[in-house]
């Protein structure tokens, strides 16, 4: 099991508290205080990494830039720290393919809340080869990869672990509460709403526009993903 976690931060006293802290929880650590270097220790560690602890503000290269990058071809879990709380910032963060998003300052309970929610996920994923499929949409849990209509489509971790739920459980409707349980972990201590951000996420990337919705609505309930489409004549 993967137990090495990068800090990206170029706030010395910062970083140092996080090693002493991630360290004492019997986390490997590295530490790289710009961009660049960011880069080239996640370059060299990729197989290694749990996850990316990664500030916004960075020299040589900013945050949302090492996440791109990363992003291009890896989806190993990042986690965004700034002190920029403007809400139109932490959707930016996750348009960009942030797994978890935490404000400055934060205690490091909070922080040990969110990282345990990624280790449960890495612990329970699927390791056999699966494939599921709904219509022009496929998951292969050994590739890692979704497919529309033959396109590969780009997810986050929490996107892709939302779907592979969705598909796992067809025709099944589940409250936001439930969703939150299941995918996000019972650690999570966001609001319950962030359900409805990625359900919004998903359906912009999977569904067509003008076609029968993949993910319906449940009112009053929650979502719950249609059953394939049938030929029956």
């Amino acid at each position: 099991m993967k137990n090495t976690i990068l800090i990206v931060e170029d706030e010395l006293s910062l970083s140092g508290y996080l090693t002493k802290e991630l360290q004492f929880e019997d986390f490997n650590v590295l530490v790289a205080n710009d961009g660049l270097a960011a880069m080239e220790t996640y370059q060299a560690h990729q197989n290694e990494l749990l996850l990316i602890l990664l500030d916004w503000m960075l020299p040589k290269l900013d945050g949302m830039e090492v996440l791109r990058r990363i992003r291009k071809h890896d989806q190993v879990p990042v986690i965004i720290m700034t002190a920029r709380d403007y809400v139109g910032d932490k959707v930016a963060g996750l348009d960009n393919g942030a797994d978890d998003y935490i404000t400055k300052p934060f205690e490091i309970e909070e922080l040990l809340a969110r990282i345990r929610v990624v280790q449960r996920r890495a612990e329970n994923q699927v390791e056999p080869n699966q494939i599921y499929q709904l219509d022009d949409v496929i998951l292969d849990t050994k590739a890692h990869r979704v497919t529309n209509a033959g396109a590969e489509v780009q997810l986050t971790h929490r996107e892709y672990d939302l779907l592979q739920f969705f598909l796992a459980h067809p025709d099944e409707v589940f409250t936001r509460d439930d969703l939150l349980d299941q995918v996000w972990g019972a650690d999570f201590l966001g609001q319950q709403n962030v359900v409805d951000v990625y359900v919004g996420y998903l359906r912009s990337k999977i569904e067509t526009p003008n076609a029968q919705p993949l993910i319906k609505t449940v009112r009053g309930v929650g979502y719950k993903l249609r059953e394939p489409m049938t030929n029956d004549n």
